[in-house]
């Protein structure tokens, strides 16, 4: 009787799978055997092939690194209350943005000062081509997450209602993830 050749695959995946079934329950039955084995090529002693055998005994955790987690806000934006070289300033997350960016009041607030001359760069937003002053921001913190010499930029008088925490200071973070409307940031 000739068998179709959807049979015969299915007949040869069968016979391959009962073979790997017996080997695998032949490396379970004979495990000592295999253990001693390994250590006569090895040349390992008894007690250092077990060590290498015996299931791992859980690893003492290592501290954490600093986590924060938000809860979405209104429009489905994540805000949070950052503190940039030290004083408060309210931030709009952003992974949009390429990189930190300050309005005028919050650089002010913050201590910088700038000059017409100082807003050099040009940028594409979502708004239209703009210009900003670039500037290195010393440490920004939210809640015990810290970074220290963050890219940013500062954007011109009036154009920029809402500084935002953009990636040259989320992409410095082990993680950043969302789930059922909470944003986490660690460190």
């Amino acid at each position: 009787m000739a068998m179709s050749s959807g049979v015969r695959q299915a007949a040869g995946l069968a016979v391959g799978w009962l073979l790997v079934a017996a080997t695998a329950a032949a490396a379970v039955v004979n495990l000592a055997e295999l253990k001693e084995e390994a250590r006569r090529l090895g040349g390992f002693t008894a007690a250092e092939t077990e060590a290498r055998w015996a299931p791992k005994a859980a690893q003492p955790s290592v501290a954490a690194s600093p986590a924060v987690e938000l809860k979405v806000g209104a429009f489905g934006h994540y805000r949070a209350q950052a503190e940039i070289n030290g004083r408060p300033v309210d931030v709009l997350i952003d992974s949009g943005a390429s990189l930190v960016v300050l309005s005028h009041e919050d650089a002010e607030r913050v201590g910088l000062r700038l000059r017409a001359e100082d807003y050099s760069q040009r940028v594409s937003t979502a708004n239209g081509a703009t210009r900003v002053a670039p500037v290195m921001l010393d440490r920004i913190n939210i809640g015990d997450i810290s970074v220290r010499h963050v890219e940013a930029a500062v954007s011109e008088p009036g154009k920029l209602g809402q500084s935002l925490l953009g990636m040259t200071f989320l992409g410095r973070l082990q993680r950043v993830d969302m789930r059922g409307g909470v944003l986490n940031l660690q460190e």
